[in-house]
């Protein structure tokens, strides 16, 4: 019989981190492209803050909302980069509930963060298109800021409640989780207690987020695609929508992977485990990964800025 461990005594519960379901023996080789994929985000998104916070021809509320997603993303990457690389390498699989929650809550609000920077990203190129002449009057430091801090305090608002819910569940002594971080459902499903509660405040987090994010987004790409089609010149037109591309594929590798990870959860039951981990792992890291490139080969300005700091180090050397 399982023994119950009640949350009055979360010191005793430890939670059993997972690598690479079925290629143990191969998971000091597959932390090989982690390790890669890893250092290209952190190096990726630390390079656009510290371009988009030197050159002052950056200094406007495009590149500004560019620096909260590389911030967000960098937070998001540094979340599950020790517990990842502690399995693989150390197979340091031990996690206390407090560490774990801790870990959940810093997850699960960085990435509904980006959700939200997406849609700050969204109402700029909104507010650049279809009202360019107030554009700057429209969007000042302060508003920017301000959307910052809505983000924030939205994120942390839905995530307190989340974690708090888990901290009251009990848990049995079978704790092994399916990733090598901590995931909000992999953790809930593990408790000895009715878990109903968790779940819904989980899937109300989730629409009321990324999910009304997105929705936003949509809308305000529907009214762009309005506003550019009633431009006359096709010239004009291209233009206007060459300066969304770098955005609409930061969505897409955003959304893409969470809806691709959802459908795997629900109908890819009888698929192998490693694929959920490598899906799952796939989710966290290519946002991170890509967002970065994206911006340096498709905007000018930050390529530009990314060879002058390039430049200057080298001549330091």
């Amino acid at each position: 019989m399982m023994v119950v461990l009640n949350n009055t005594n979360t010191q005793s519960v430890t939670f059993l981190l997972t690598g690479i379901p079925g290629l143990k023996a191969a998971q000091v080789w597959v932390s090989i492209p982690f390790c890669l994929l890893y250092a290209i985000a952190l190096s990726g998104n630390s390079m656009i803050l510290l371009v988009v916070l030197r050159e002052h021809s950056l200094h406007e509320p495009m590149y500004y909302f560019l620096a909260m997603l590389s911030a967000t993303d960098l937070s998001l990457s540094l979340c599950t980069l020790s517990t990842t690389l502690g399995v693989l390498w150390f197979e340091a699989r031990e996690i206390s509930l407090s560490a774990c929650i801790a870990q959940m809550f810093f997850l699960h609000g960085f990435t509904f963060m980006e959700s939200g920077v997406l849609l700050a990203m969204a109402f700029d190129r909104f507010v650049a298109i279809c009202n360019p002449l107030r554009y700057t009057t429209i969007l000042t430091n302060a508003r920017i800021a301000l959307i910052g801090v809505i983000v924030l305090i939205k994120n942390v608002a839905v995530m307190v409640p989340v974690a708090l819910f888990v901290k009251r569940l009990s848990f049995c002594k079978s704790l092994v989780l399916s990733h090598s971080y901590c995931y909000h459902v992999d953790v809930i499903q593990l408790s000895c207690t009715d878990n109903r509660i968790n779940n819904i405040l989980g899937l109300f987090t989730i629409f009321f987020t990324a999910g009304l994010d997105f929705h936003c987004i949509l809308l305000s790409y529907i009214l762009i695609i309005r506003s550019v089609l009633s431009i006359a010149s096709s010239e004009e037109q291209k233009k206007a929508f060459n300066t969304c591309i770098s955005h609409i594929g930061d969505v897409a590798i955003f959304y893409i992977p969470l809806i691709s990870l959802s459908l795997v959860r629900r109908y890819g039951r009888s698929a192998p485990p490693f694929v959920h981990t490598i899906m799952a792992n796939v989710f966290l890291l290519i946002p991170p990964v890509l967002n970065p490139i994206i911006y340096s080969v498709k905007t000018k300005q930050i390529r530009k800025a990314i060879m002058k700091v390039l430049i200057q180090k080298k001549c330091q050397i």
